[in-house]
């Protein structure tokens, strides 16, 4: 293969990978409508096209011809940046999460990811790290108070959680022995790793609804308070990107936690070695192939679902208050993934040395428990704030 077929590989694939993050987003702004809609037994969007499904259409119309404003007392350049830097990290993030298994065509083999890095976890973390720089220069370019807070909000909001993010990433490195993410994605093949530290995935996804700013997280814009937080001078396509990049990290976010805790795009581990496992051989007549193709249709049914984990949370939980948001990162959440890392840790090597498989079991359990002293605890604090002897 020479060097610019390597090359060619790497755009084409880049450009489908933009094309499939594009288009999720629009229905994604659907699928949160409608869900919402049912949850709070309304009927949502269904007049643009059957049943809705136009209705992202009409929006992105909507939002290509409105006015853009731009104040006069603006930082110009940073302010028409800041877009850009919140958009291109969310698509970003994506080029190293395997979709599928490889396949061959027209005798080459072709991967279903971008880039192959053996520190793809660490990859991952320092690029979701810096995508809050966007949204916190579109805060100080717009010279506006509430605008501004909203960027001082979502810095300080990440640096809070961003630690109980890495040591959740830490958790799937000690179980999958590696920071590469086909690898991990390998060593599920015979149990997820949200079987064995299911307190580890819960963790990560409330963490990571703090990471993306959405609800009840969703402090830089509260509305409430800062009239639309970090955005408040945004118009038009302007704000079109921020709200694309927000569904685009959350699609990616939920990838990155199908390939973490929830096995990636490999079957559910009790469909191992069945007709239905990526690795099974399918034979039509004369013809047999490799069923590659399951590996992004369970991706895809991985990602509807903890999608619907996000909204439902918006759905029934209502905003923190800061105080508390940023205490319950840094008193709660911080210490309860040390502990998760530790007992993920401790039951791994106890495992290798004794080679009991019982032994392995012993971290759900001890993890489940942590989880239940913490929610005592909180229960027991909101009580005593709610008699007034706090």
């Amino acid at each position: 293969m020479t060097d610019w077929t390597i090359w060619v590989e790497w755009v084409v694939k880049g450009f489908i990978l933009c094309m499939i993050l594009l288009t999720g987003f629009a229905y994604l702004t659907l699928y949160e409508r409608r869900a919402l809609a049912r949850i709070q037994v309304r009927v949502g969007p269904n007049r643009a096209g059957p049943q809705g499904l136009l209705q992202p259409i009409a929006d992105a119309v909507k939002l290509i011809f409105k006015e853009e404003l731009t104040p006069g007392k603006v930082y110009k350049v940073v302010f028409l940046l800041a877009p850009v830097l919140t958009v291109v990290p969310s698509l970003v993030l994506a080029a190293v999460i395997p979709l599928g298994d490889k396949f061959m065509l027209f005798g080459r083999e072709i991967t279903l990811y971008v880039a192959d890095l053996n520190v793809g976890v660490l990859y991952l973390m320092s690029i979701a790290s810096i995508a809050v720089y966007g949204i916190v220069l579109a805060g100080w370019s717009s010279n506006n108070k509430y605008a501004m807070l909203g960027g001082i909000r979502s810095s300080a909001q990440m640096i809070s959680y961003e630690l109980s993010l890495g040591l959740c990433f830490v958790i799937a490195i000690i179980l999958g022995n590696s920071m590469n993410l086909n690898e991990i994605v390998d060593a599920q093949r015979d149990m997820w790793f949200a079987v064995i530290q299911p307190a580890g995935a819960l963790v990560f996804m409330v963490v990571t609804l703090a990471e993306v700013n959405r609800a009840p997280f969703d402090m830089p814009e509260a509305e409430q308070e800062l009239t639309a937080g970090y955005h408040a001078e945004y118009s038009g396509m302007k704000f079109a990107l921020f709200f694309m990049a927000e569904y685009q990290k959350m699609i990616v976010i939920c990838m990155i936690a199908a390939t973490l805790f929830f096995g990636g795009y490999r079957e559910f581990w009790f469909l191992k070695d069945t007709f239905f496992s990526v690795d099974s051989v399918w034979t039509i007549g004369s013809w047999q192939f490799k069923a590659w193709f399951l590996g992004p249709i369970y991706m895809l049914l991985k990602v509807i679902v903890l999608l619907f984990f996000m909204i439902w949370i918006r759905a029934t939980w209502p905003r923190i208050r800061y105080d508390r948001l940023m205490a319950f990162g840094w008193k709660v959440l911080l210490p309860l993934c040390l502990v998760l890392a530790f007992i993920t840790a401790v039951g791994i090597l106890l495992f290798d040395l004794l080679g009991n498989p019982m032994l392995i079991w012993g971290v759900p359990v001890l993890s489940m428990l942590c989880i239940l002293v913490v929610v005592a605890f909180i229960y027991r604090d909101l009580r005593r704030k709610s008699h007034g002897r706090v």
